[in-house]
């Protein structure tokens, strides 16, 4: 007889062998079945075995993704422009949508990019023609994110100071206007006053959420977060981003919590905030 028992999320997660998050975004993509009650979900455990199937079935997809990713990655740093669009283009032919681009294609590219220029095996002209290319990318995507209906609520986003790279914060405010919000991007470089001013201005303010992509000393992002706090923010904070390693690190300096060091993870860290909330 088939086993029916319902689990949790991190019980699911323990029987196919992968991360809390990445059992999290198969129930928020359809791909495993899931019922919440109140903030809890719960799967069925004989769902578990359809969606191994269904991640295989997608392997060859994923192929794909990657020797696309391999020729954006071409010619993003030799300036092409016209080049990537076709590509980017291409992908959304054959299925993607703008939140796969961003996630499975964009993200990872630029990724790639960051580590061959810190292991020196992309130069400074190459990052900077990339970025040149990766920008308009997302202005002719950006629209289609674009979501009717009432907003549910507001989001505080930007990047710790001295962070100069404004594609995460762009990249993600998009994703979440997909997702319902209302994104108030402050881009790359932003001071507390500034985080401060927004915040306490928003309509119906979900949480702030700060990037640090870049190595910062502890207690410069620390700073940051405390200064908030004293000028009057009392909203969630969170931080993220690939110089922000675990949530323990994250509550340590201050934050509410960890969005992780990704888009797709921020948008299930905002999520469970929301589940939490109502």
């Amino acid at each position: 007889m088939a086993e029916t028992a319902r689990i949790s999320l991190p019980e699911a997660a323990e029987r196919l062998g992968v991360h809390y998050m990445t059992v999290y975004r198969y129930v928020r993509t359809g791909q495993l079945p899931a019922v919440r009650v109140g903030a809890k979900w719960s799967v069925d455990v004989a769902d578990l075995g359809l969606t191994h199937r269904t991640v295989d079935v997608r392997s060859e997809r994923s192929h794909n993704q990657s020797q696309r990713a391999a020729r954006l990655l071409d010619r993003m740093t030799a300036g092409d422009g016209a080049g990537a669009w076709t590509i980017v283009d291409g992908a959304l032919a054959s299925g993607s949508d703008p939140k796969d681009i961003y996630i499975n294609l964009l993200a990872p590219v630029l990724t790639l990019i960051g580590d061959g220029w810190s292991r020196n095996e992309i130069s400074i002209a190459q990052e900077h023609r990339a970025s040149v290319v990766a920008t308009q990318i997302v202005g002719r995507l950006g629209p289609r994110f674009a979501r009717r209906g009432r907003s549910r609520g507001a989001v505080v986003l930007g990047l710790v100071p001295s962070e100069q790279h404004a594609l995460p914060a762009l990249m993600l405010a998009d994703l979440i206007r997909l997702a319902g919000f209302e994104p108030l991007n402050l881009g790359a470089n932003t001071p507390a006053h500034s985080f401060v001013e927004t915040a306490l201005g928003a309509d119906r303010l979900v949480a702030i959420l700060v990037g640090a992509t870049n190595y910062l000393p502890d207690d410069t992002v620390s700073g940051l977060v405390s200064e908030m706090r004293i000028d009057g923010v009392t909203s969630p904070i969170l931080l993220g981003g690939r110089a922000i390693t675990s949530k323990d690190h994250a509550i340590r300096l201050g934050a509410s919590g960890w969005t992780g060091q990704d888009a797709a993870s921020a948008l299930e860290a905002l999520e469970n905030l929301v589940a939490r909330v109502h």
